[in-house]
Order: C-alpha cells, then sequence, then structure tokens
C-alpha cells in the first residue's frame, strides 16, 4: 500500500539561508527594499543631510563684537547677500555661467549634428575620442596648461603679436569689464578655461538627443515645402531640447560652483565658490558662507522648474 506525499511549500530547502529564500520568494517587494536601503541611506544621511546642515547652517549668524556664530534663527545672513560687494560676486557668478553655457550650446550643436547625422565607423570613433579625451586627463594640469598659453608669454600672446593684433588684444585687455592686463587673469581668460573645460559634457548631451531624431522626419519636411532654416526652428530644434538642457545643467551648475579656475585663471574679483571658501577658512563666518552655497542650489532649482515649464522634459 503506498502512500501520497505532499511537498509542502519551502520544505525543500532547508536552514537560515532557505528560509530566506522562501521569504524573499514570496515578499519580492522586502528584497527590493533591502538592496535599495544601502544607497538610499548613504544618500539620505550624507548627501541630503549635508545639505540640509549646509541650509540649516544659513540661517545663523555672526556675532559682530565676538566673531562667533549665534545659534539663533535669524535673516540676517541672507540680508548680508544683498549688499553690493556681496550681490556683485553672484551677479558676476551668474552672467559667467550663462555665457559659458550658451557659448557651449552655439559650439556644440554643429559638432554633435555632424556626428549624429554624418559621421559613421571611425569617423564616429574619432569624434568619441576628441570628446572624451580631455576628460580623462587631469583636471588642475588641463587648468595650468591653459593659464602657461594665456599668459603673457603665451602662445595666443605670440599669435596676436605676429599677426599685429597686439594692441588690439591690449586695448581689450584694459577696459574695466574684462577685469585684468592679461589674458590669464581676465575674465576672457575665465571664460575660455570653463568652455574649454566644460564644453564635452555640453556635446554628448545633444549628440545623444540628436541621435534619437529620426531622418524620415527631416525628409517629410523638406517634402512638405519647409526651408532648412524652418526645419531647423520647428523639428530638429525642440528634438533636441532636451538634450541642451541636460547640457546646461552640467555647464551651468558647474560653473555656478566652482573654485579652482577663477582662483587660478580668474582676475582679483571673486566668484561663488571662491567667497566660500574665503568666509568658511580665514574669515570664519561659516552662516554666510553657506548662504553663498545656498545661491546656486536656488538658481539651479529655478532654471530646472523653468525648463519643466517650457516642456524641456516632455521628450525625455
Amino acid at each position: 500500500m503506498s502512500r501520497a506525499f505532499t511537498v509542502q511549500p519551502g520544505s525543500v530547502h532547508t536552514g537560515v539561508a532557505g528560509r530566506l529564500s522562501d521569504l524573499f520568494w514570496r515578499r519580492p517587494k522586502l528584497l527590493l527594499a533591502l538592496m535599495l536601503a544601502p544607497p538610499l541611506l548613504w544618500l539620505g544621511i550624507i548627501y541630503v543631510g549635508s545639505l540640509f546642515s549646509l541650509l540649516l547652517q544659513s540661517f545663523f549668524s555672526i556675532d559682530e563684537f565676538s566673531g562667533l556664530i549665534q545659534y539663533e534663527f535669524t535673516l540676517k545672513t541672507y540680508r548680508e547677500l544683498l549688499r553690493p560687494a556681496n550681490y556683485d560676486i553672484i551677479l558676476r557668478t551668474t552672467l559667467m555661467a550663462a555665457a559659458v553655457t550658451l557659448a557651449s550650446v552655439v559650439i556644440a550643436f554643429p559638432i554633435s549634428y555632424f556626428a549624429a547625422r554624418y559621421a559613421r565607423g571611425r569617423m564616429k570613433a574619432i569624434f568619441y575620442l576628441g570628446v572624451m579625451l580631455p576628460l580623462w586627463s587631469s583636471y588642475l594640469v588641463k587648468v595650468y596648461a591653459w593659464k602657461l598659453i594665456l599668459a603673457k608669454e603665451g602662445i595666443l600672446s605670440w599669435f596676436f603679436d605676429s599677426v599685429g593684433l597686439m594692441p588690439v588684444l591690449e586695448a581689450v585687455l584694459a577696459l574695466p569689464v574684462i577685469g585684468g592686463n592679461s589674458l590669464s587673469v581676465s575674465y576672457i581668460g575665465t571664460f575660455l578655461v570653463f568652455l574649454y573645460v566644460w564644453l564635452p559634457f555640453m556635446i554628448l548631451p545633444i549628440q545623444a538627443s540628436l541621435e534619437r531624431v529620426p531622418a524620415n522626419l527631416l525628409e517629410a519636411s523638406g517634402d512638405l515645402g519647409a526651408s532648412q532654416g524652418q526645419t531647423f526652428r520647428y523639428v530638429v530644434l525642440p528634438l533636441a531640447l532636451p538634450g541642451i538642457v541636460a547640457g546646461s545643467i552640467f555647464t551651468f551648475s558647474l560653473t555656478l560652483g566652482d573654485y579652482i579656475i577663477p582662483q587660478i585663471v580668474g582676475s582679483s574679483r571673486l566668484f561663488i565658490g571662491q567667497a566660500v571658501y574665503a568666509h568658511q577658512g580665514t574669515a570664519g563666518n561659516i552662516p554666510l558662507a553657506a548662504a553663498f552655497a545656498v545661491v546656486p542650489i536656488i538658481i539651479m532649482a529655478f532654471y530646472l522648474w523653468m525648463a519643466k515649464r517650457k516642456g524641456a522634459f516632455d521628450a525625455l
């Protein structure tokens, strides 16, 4: 007489490992939560926690007599940002970031369009190599190399002198808005170095967005009688807008918070990154340094809100 045995779920696995395997099999959301817990804790405590601490510090103030931090909630530190000297730093940095971003779009778009529509095989490999190669070298090495290029004894000054344009360069550098008597200590030099360093971060997102533009849309636009300018304005540009916004987030935000390039190549007039370093260092005004650090966060939050409102992320 034979007996019928019924295998209960989970009876095949034994031990702690088997029970855990059965538990995760029955509750897959629990396994997902355990896998996501470490990175989320790291993000929440280290990243978001540090930002919250920074924001909290900005609502404190410095006692003008003792120089000690007063741990009382106040907007006094933010009112200091509206002083002419501090406001000039914010305005100068924002204008530089906007100029670098616009110039990056103008230069990157034709390069990205050629790579997306015409480059094939070895040509595309050369394109990626040319764009990525500067990113493989040291950030400091690139900045100091440009410091030498832009110096009075550098190759750019030699070129302007060779073609007889040195008086024009000297006249431009003498303008008060340029901020220096040499390219290596001027707004123009700072702009050029920013543009060189952050340009790959604009080229790659635009190229990726243009890769997704179907060729038949361009052909259809031409068949319907649209000129090349109309095709670019109404077909190519809207579809490339997410890539432009993505690249501008990199170039704009990185320029806003950069300290090294303005310190090495820039003039004596401070940028936000330098102001943060100066106030948390020798000045010891940590609340004001925190308030300066919050400014790029607010600017980028407003920029992202405007981009979303304009539909820049609809095609993502």
